[in-house]
């Protein structure tokens, strides 16, 4: 195939990871939407296969091979509430692939005697930097949502300043390459130094920021392929990579302005390392307890039912019951919907993804915006493993970890029934009034099996 049929696939791959895309944005057009995206990723590759530069197809077969089972593997084994972790362990792949490609690009043109030009010196050097610190952002970001470590920020003196020496040093380096592409050691050295920046940026982050990390991380990812693209003078690359960078830099905007803050905020200011605001004693003698008889008469007598699906609902895996206790409901004429937060769960539309995978329809999912307007004329509010995103410390300017974010104004129901495990903060370390409040009522247990029992004791009335 010559280059010009190449270059015509090229294009044809990356009009359809723009329809992809845009198929993504709703969540009626999403399986359309992933389908062209892995259409196109297809006409991709096999164009690139026919390139005349690929000289050994033995060693692609068996990468393809293997690829092709973990991927399945991964896609037959991983559960919903695991999706976060997958994320970022694709994000870590994508950075470190840039990495190695720019890398071998580079020793390639130097035993070949090539002459290196500044523009392929200078995405050589952007994608050893972007890449490395993709790659261990990323697999610290798969650490904490795994669990192997706390989630809670880990800080450590003098970090600000480390960050500052480790940028610039990374910068230097990429001069010394771009200054002297024929020696190789300043991108090795290079990589390594933003490699321990990478860490250092996304260790003193918690888990109430991870949803803005993965999408910042998935953008860094997209970029280092652009970067890499440039190097091999791929266009279907520079094309793919611009598009999945400039989506994530967009997503994580919007997740920014969820929570109300910056994304300089997010990175330096280790949000859930100390808390602050009220103590837990705003609880003493305050919390009322309730079990699934009592709420099952409070669902009798609802019109209106808001269901909070949070973080504690995916541990749970319990998006099944809550969906057959929302057709139960509606099955009595009770009108459900289901609130969700932007930054509920810890990745980006987590709580869609559960809902969806769960066969929630699609116009039962409410964004916060439409569904605060309705709380008042809401006769219960049913919060399920929901914490700092219907706590409403956000609305006291005190300088808190989450003051002035916006949240769900479950508060504002009638009536309202949290499901949870125990009075425990939510990844911003602090106190809930909403858990002691007037109207509402504690429903302690397991996420899973409190839905489960209150079906049962529905179904009794």
């Amino acid at each position: 195939m010559n280059l010009t049929l190449i270059n015509a696939a090229y294009l044809v791959a990356s009009a359809l990871f723009i329809f992809g895309l845009k198929g993504l944005t709703h969540p009626r057009t999403a399986v359309r939407g992933n389908l062209l995206g892995a259409l196109g990723m297809l006409l991709a590759v096999v164009a690139t296969l026919f390139n005349a530069r690929i000289l050994d197809f033995e060693l692609i077969i068996v990468g393809l091979i293997a690829g092709a089972a973990i991927g399945g593997l991964l896609a037959l084994k991983i559960q919903m509430t695991a999706m976060p972790q997958l994320v970022a362990l694709f994000n870590s792949f994508g950075g470190v692939a840039s990495v190695l490609v720019a890398g071998a690009a580079l020793v390639e043109n130097i035993s070949s005697g090539t002459t290196i030009a500044t523009q392929v010196s200078v995405a050589t050097a952007a994608s050893g930097i972007i890449g490395a610190i993709t790659f261990w952002g990323s697999l610290v970001a798969f650490i904490k949502l795994q669990e192997l470590i706390s989630g809670t920020p880990l800080v450590f003196p003098g970090r600000h300043v480390w960050n500052l020496l480790l940028t610039a040093g990374s910068i230097v380096m990429a001069a010394l390459l771009v200054d002297s592409p024929s020696n190789s050691d300043w991108f090795w050295i290079m990589v390594a130094v933003a490699s321990v920046l990478g860490i250092f940026l996304v260790t003193p982050i918690g888990g109430a920021d991870m949803p803005v990390v993965i999408a910042l991380l998935n953008s860094c990812s997209g970029l280092a392929a652009a970067s890499t693209g440039f190097v091999l003078d791929n266009n279907v690359l520079i094309i793919s990579g611009s598009l999945v960078g400039a989506s994530g830099l967009i997503l994580t905007q919007i997740m920014c302005w969820a929570m109300n803050r910056h994304i300089g905020n997010v990175f330096f200011s280790a949000v859930g390392a100390a808390t602050s605001g009220p103590g837990e004693d705003i609880y003493a003698g305050k919390v009322k307890s309730t079990s699934a008889d009592q709420v099952a008469m409070l669902f009798e007598a609802a019109r209106r039912v808001v269901v909070v699906p949070g973080y504690g609902m995916a541990v749970a895996q319990a998006q099944h019951a809550v969906r057959d206790l929302a057709n139960l409901l509606e099955d009595r004429g009770t009108e459900v919907v289901f609130a969700v937060h932007p930054v509920a769960g810890r990745m980006p539309g987590h709580m869609n993804v559960l809902l969806a995978e769960a066969e929630v329809p699609y116009d039962k999912l409410k964004e916060m915006g439409e569904v605060n307007a309705t709380f008042e004329q809401t006769d219960l509010a049913l919060v399920i493993g929901a914490n700092d995103v219907v706590n409403p410390l956000a609305r006291v300017n005190d300088g808190g970890p989450i003051a002035g974010m916006p949240i769900l104004d479950v508060d504002k129901a009638r009536t309202v029934v949290v499901i949870k495990r125990s009075l425990s903060p939510g990844f911003a370390g602090i106190p809930n009034p909403l858990f002691s409040g007037e109207n509402t009522l504690m429903y302690f247990g397991s996420g899973k099996e409190a839905v489960v029992d209150l079906i049962a004791a529905l179904k009794e009335t």
